[in-house]
């Protein structure tokens, strides 16, 4: 069956992909994602719920959840080592290769970890078993989010880029209302001895269906365009650095493909004149590295640290230290990931429409702003303000900045090395943010007995991509095909 090719080119024209291509890499994107985010909120939400008293017995409350979320953490660390090792395979073999290979690693682990044997079957040796899957899960999921990012920005048609590369956050959204959900049920149909006895393993385990499917989907994926578009790709591969000067000039298997075509590069903004490939390869290389990655990496704080607040310790603390019921926190979550559906793609429009720099100015500028009442709303335990303080924070806090970041983030960076600096850049907002923050919650909220310290850190996260945002530049429509950086 033949389809036509997609409206516009993801990058300079030479390399051409059908509306069915760009359809499979956006179902990939978006379902890579959810099983990355599915994975993470699963745990976190045992992590808040069952796992102090499976893996972590013996302990008080407070100890108990302290434990379960430094465990949590830990993914976090192995998730950076991923980000720089599968990062790097990325930007010289290409982006579906390392896709095919994270999200497996990503959907075994999980899937083991609701085999696992519990504290009161084997003592120690069950936390550590569960510590070294949440490695191996890291290990895969720190590049997942950044690959799917850039393969989707990279295939996306230039004016509707922002949407496109949206739907990469879609899937955290996506993978949040899953592990939501399935908790939710088990919350509302098992006694507590059923769920501490088997019930927990239940969504682990299941997550081995939405594998099968990925795994089926991203084979028959193909390459990025923009990365069969880049100069220094000779056959699928990159050349190193000091080779590409003198084979930029060379035809290249794509090249050879696309005789007949145009092979003029777009713009790298709107108006820019077209530069040659030797040119733009010679750019990118003499460019001093740095800025786009610290931008990138501010404008990731909010984002991440929101996310560890919001979707993970408040979870606990709600249960826990505001003595509400479980299934209260977890519902709210599932409700606001349900409106995710329609914030995330609206924020990708707006970005689409109007930049993406405003846009984040008025969604960090938001957060900023309501911390203090929507904690306030969340502190008073009432049931429906406390759920509509957790959908309002999930959705601008979160979710928005997140279908925001997706693109932005891809745009930042030039086509040799966007894979590894995003993903780096991505992890280590996530190891200082959305890992230590948890933790940091939990010592300050027990040494305060007060929930204030919520809030102010959520003013400091996203007053930090506020920043960002401001000393960033304008990047929509830009080639993504060029070798340098934004900045």
């Amino acid at each position: 069956m033949t389809h036509s090719a997609a409206t516009e080119p993801a990058g300079t024209g030479r390399v051409q992909r059908t509306t069915r291509d760009l359809t499979r890499a956006a179902v990939s994107g978006w379902l890579g994602t959810a099983m990355e985010f599915m994975d993470f909120q699963l745990y976190s939400l045992a992590a808040a719920i069952v796992f102090n008293k499976i893996f972590f017995p013996g302990a008080g409350p407070a100890f108990g959840l302290l434990a379960a979320m430094a465990t949590y953490g830990v993914g976090y660390v192995a998730r950076l080592v991923g980000a720089v090792y599968f990062g790097r395979m990325g930007d010289r073999v290409g982006r579906k290769k390392v896709l095919v290979l994270t999200i497996l690693m990503m959907g075994a682990s999980t899937m083991l970890i609701g085999a696992l044997p519990t504290y009161a079957e084997i003592g120690l040796l069950a936390p550590s078993l569960l510590v070294a899957l949440r490695l191996v899960q890291g290990f895969g999921a720190g590049a997942e989010i950044a690959g799917a990012t850039v393969m989707l920005a990279e295939y996306a048609p230039v004016r509707r880029r922002g949407l496109v590369a949206s739907l990469a956050s879609l899937g955290t959204n996506t993978g949040t209302l899953a592990a939501s959900g399935l908790w939710a049920v088990l919350l509302a149909v098992l006694s507590e001895d059923q769920l501490l006895s088997w019930g927990w393993r239940l969504p682990f385990l299941l997550s081995f269906l939405p594998l099968l499917f990925a795994l089926w989907l991203r084979r028959n994926l193909k390459e990025s365009p923009v990365f069969e578009e880049r100069p220094d790709v000779v056959d699928g591969v990159a050349l190193d650095s000091g080779r590409p000067r003198s084979a930029a000039a060379e035809p290249t298997s794509s090249d050879e493909q696309s005789a007949g075509r145009d092979d003029s590069p777009q713009p790298a903004y709107a108006g820019e004149p077209a530069v040659g490939a030797a040119a733009t390869l010679e750019a990118g290389l003499r460019q001093r590295k740095g800025r786009a990655f610290f931008l990138t990496l501010g404008l990731r704080f909010g984002q991440a640290g929101n996310s560890g607040l919001i979707q993970t310790f408040l979870v606990g603390y709600i249960a826990g230290t505001l003595a509400v019921d479980r299934s209260v926190p977890t519902d709210a979550i599932l409700y606001g990931s349900l409106l995710g559906f329609v914030t995330v793609p609206l924020i990708g429009m707006a970005g689409d429409r109007w930049g993406r720099r405003p846009v984040y100015v008025a969604l960090s500028g938001l957060t900023i702003v309501l911390a203090f009442p929507l904690m306030l709303l969340i502190a008073q335990g009432n049931t429906v303000a406390l759920t509509l303080g957790m959908i309002l924070a999930l959705n601008i806090g979160v979710l928005g900045l997140f279908s925001l970041e997706s693109v932005t983030m891809a745009e930042l960076f030039g086509s040799r090395t966007r894979f590894t600096q995003l993903a780096v850049a991505k992890e280590i907002g996530g190891v200082l943010a959305t890992a230590i923050g948890p933790v940091l919650a939990a010592a300050l909220t027990a040494a305060t007995g007060s929930w204030w310290p919520i809030a102010v850190m959520l003013v400091v996260y996203s007053l930090i991509t506020l920043l960002s945002a401001l000393f960033a530049p304008e990047t929509r429509g830009r080639d993504l095909v060029r070798a340098e950086d934004a900045v």
